[in-house]
């Protein structure tokens, strides 16, 4: 597999020290999982930011401060740890995202079907797998918020490139454009979106309502 569009080194970075919310987190995780470019980029940062930690100066504690925290700790009141949720267990998807709940398949649109991921619920970001059929033409459209996509099968392409299996890309609202699915078979992406779509164009604003994703 010949990964050609990748993370901004911004948005890797943010990964490796965990300031992701938890969507963005699994896309950016599971396109790092599977491209050995990015992976040492993470790799590096992790490298550099623990060197850093080392050249920090220990900060006096006081002598009790064990002992609080522990008195702390026996104190407060016990919780009762809330079940995991259940788990997928295709095999065709990404290990990372087998640990998550995958909601049952809904049309959205002609030739274009999303199935929700549950996530913990902290975050702005929703994930979903969306599947087009192929073939497929969008309308040029562009994003109240962002949205990070990662191809997991077939392709897709627009203005930036074609993006297949492993591919990440990244738009926002200053970017416009109109992905086609390519004809080789359905196109199955991993997306994190915050906002929604903006269509353009008279066509784009009569139908954009009905498009929800």
């Amino acid at each position: 597999m010949t990964i050609s569009h990748h993370p901004p080194e911004d948005l890797l970075a943010d990964f490796a020290a965990g300031k992701l919310e938890e969507a963005h987190q699994l896309v950016v995780g599971v396109h790092v999982a599977g491209c050995a470019r990015c992976a040492r980029f993470v790799q590096a940062v992790e490298h550099l930011a623990g060197a850093a930690l080392e050249d920090v100066e220990p900060a006096p504690i006081a002598p009790d401060a064990f002992a609080r925290v522990m008195s702390a700790i026996h104190e407060s009141p016990q919780e009762t740890a809330a079940p995991p949720p259940a788990s997928t267990t295709d095999p065709d998807l990404p290990p990372a995202l087998r640990r998550y709940r995958i909601g049952k398949r809904r049309r959205v649109a002609p030739g274009l079907s999303l199935r929700p991921i549950e996530l913990s619920g902290s975050g702005q970001a929703r994930a979903f797998l969306l599947r087009s059929a192929p073939g497929s033409r969008m309308l040029e459209h562009t994003h109240t918020g962002t949205e990070l996509t990662l191809v997991l099968e077939g392709s897709f392409s627009h203005e930036g490139g074609r993006f297949g299996p492993g591919d990440f890309d990244y738009g926002d609202d200053e970017v416009d454009h109109r992905p086609i699915v390519g004809e080789e078979g359905p196109c199955v992406c991993l997306v994190a979106m915050t906002g929604d779509l903006r269509m353009n164009g008279f066509l784009g604003r009569l139908i954009g309502p009905f498009v929800r994703l």
